[in-house]
């Protein structure tokens, strides 16, 4: 017996629960659990089915492509850990909460190697037995460095980058490489702050909130499909740097949800939007 996810994002019409679960039934699937939300504002409809059986993936989604109206997409994906390659730089607190995480299987993911533009993380990384490849970026151009980080991401084959506090702009080359598959944490509550030194920005605003931001990268800086976002208390005593202080708790557990979300296929991208179902 095997464990799969459907993943069904179609035009909304009338009695597509019923067809859906009806075809699973058919093929003597088990539905263990399912979730589906419609978007009235553009007609659309997304459905999260975990499913348990013997699978004959291609008769299943054929039928499934013969009930569905046109412009539907379906995937049939296995359940189970996600291999991530991680990209960090100097600081330690998102990298070692996923690492520790993962250790205490409390993350559905497989870290399979981490890349950095510094060293600085090389031990944190080697105390869970993961390779860490160190990439320098001084004296190269932005895209020599890009390409020698591709050609190490390529070699583990990931099914997600995480951009574990990486403090460099990706180029669009980068970014058309793995399309939706970029993870970044962004240390503010987007769509405030955008760049660089957002919690001396919120200081400098006088915000009484500030927040963490987990999306996917696009080529639009910080702009990508939203996945988590999470918010921090704050008052007029805090100075910026106590800001960033409090914020790296917050930073830690967005991108620790977000993770989770995407690892165990809860998310839907659709334009520059997600349905999340938790």
């Amino acid at each position: 017996m095997k464990r799969k996810i459907l993943l069904t994002d179609c035009p909304d019409a009338q009695g597509l629960i019923a067809k859906i679960t009806y075809i699973c039934y058919k093929h003597q699937l088990n539905i263990i659990k399912n979730d589906e939300f419609v978007d009235h504002v553009e007609g659309r409809f997304f459905m999260r089915t975990e499913l348990e059986g013997r699978f004959n993936d291609e008769t299943l989604l054929g039928d499934l492509d013969d009930a569905l109206p046109p412009g539907s997409k379906r995937r049939l994906v296995p359940a189970g850990k996600k291999r991530v390659v991680i990209m960090v730089t100097k600081e330690a607190h998102c990298l070692g909460d996923i690492l520790m995480k993962c250790y205490e299987g409390a993350l559905n993911l497989d870290v399979v190697a981490v890349i950095g533009n510094y060293n600085v993380l090389a031990d944190l990384t080697g105390k869970f037995n993961i390779p860490f490849h160190h990439v320098g970026h001084e004296g190269l151009s932005r895209e020599e460095h890009e390409a020698k980080m591709r050609v190490i991401i390529d070699e583990y084959a990931p099914e997600y980058v995480v951009l574990a506090k990486y403090m460099r702009v990706l180029t669009p080359g980068f970014v058309a490489s793995y399309p939706y598959r970029i993870i970044n944490i962004h240390h503010s509550f987007l769509p405030a702050f955008i760049g660089a030194r957002p919690y001396q920005q919120a200081f400098d605003r006088g915000v009484k909130i500030i927040g963490a931001t987990a999306h996917f990268v696009t080529n639009d800086l910080d702009e990508g499909p939203i996945i988590e976002q999470g918010v921090i208390r704050v008052d007029h005593n805090f100075s910026a740097e106590d800001m960033a202080k409090a914020g790296r708790d917050g930073e830690r557990s967005v991108l620790n949800q977000a993770l989770t979300s995407v690892s165990e296929e809860r998310v839907f991208v659709y334009g520059n939007r997600t349905v999340v179902f938790k």
